[in-house]
């Protein structure tokens, strides 16, 4: 009988663990649009092309890096924030009297959730633009010609005019 209660003790204990009962590990997911970029992290996870999934620490939050050719490259931020689940953990660890457990849990991450997950980045393509021989080609042929007459007059007109030279007579 006394292992009977000692195991229920244990067991209700250790249910309010949120180290125990969530871990310190979650996935997390990073999908794209279009998808096939290339992803790393801050805390040196890699992926070859979205969609993935990591095992992540909840701990801390990160950036995350996403490349495509064609498409100018993305960086956004991932938080570690306390989750429902990790308060529930922590109410079950003060209610049985676990202060050891609220410490571990708080140290360790298992309270908090990674934000946002899964994370979804829409990639922007990158511009194109018109070589420099197609713009002056489309240009009107007296709009160039205007330029390159019109500057010379304008620096000429900038110039103070020389002082006349004295005579003597």
């Amino acid at each position: 009988m006394k292992n009977v209660v000692l195991a229920t003790a244990l067991a209700v204990a250790v249910s309010g663990c949120a180290t125990i009962t969530r871990g310190t590990n979650q996935d997390f997911t990073v999908e794209s649009t279009p998808s096939g970029a290339t992803v790393s992290t801050s805390n040196g996870f890699e992926c070859p092309a979205t969609p993935c999934t990591f095992r992540m620490p909840r701990k801390d939050g990160f950036t995350v890096d996403l490349t495509l050719n064609g498409y100018l490259p993305a960086r956004e931020t991932v938080t570690s924030n306390m989750s429902s689940g990790g308060a529930a953990g922590m109410a079950g660890n003060v209610l049985v009297g676990g202060l050891i457990g609220v410490g571990v849990d708080a140290t360790s991450g298992a309270l908090n959730d990674l934000s946002p997950n899964p994370l979804q980045v829409t990639l922007i393509p990158v511009p194109v633009e018109a070589p420099v021989a197609d713009a002056v080609a489309a240009a009107p042929a007296d709009a160039a010609t205007a330029t390159l007459t019109a500057a010379p007059v304008e620096a000429a007109a900038a110039e103070p005019a020389p002082a006349a030279a004295p005579t003597t007579p």
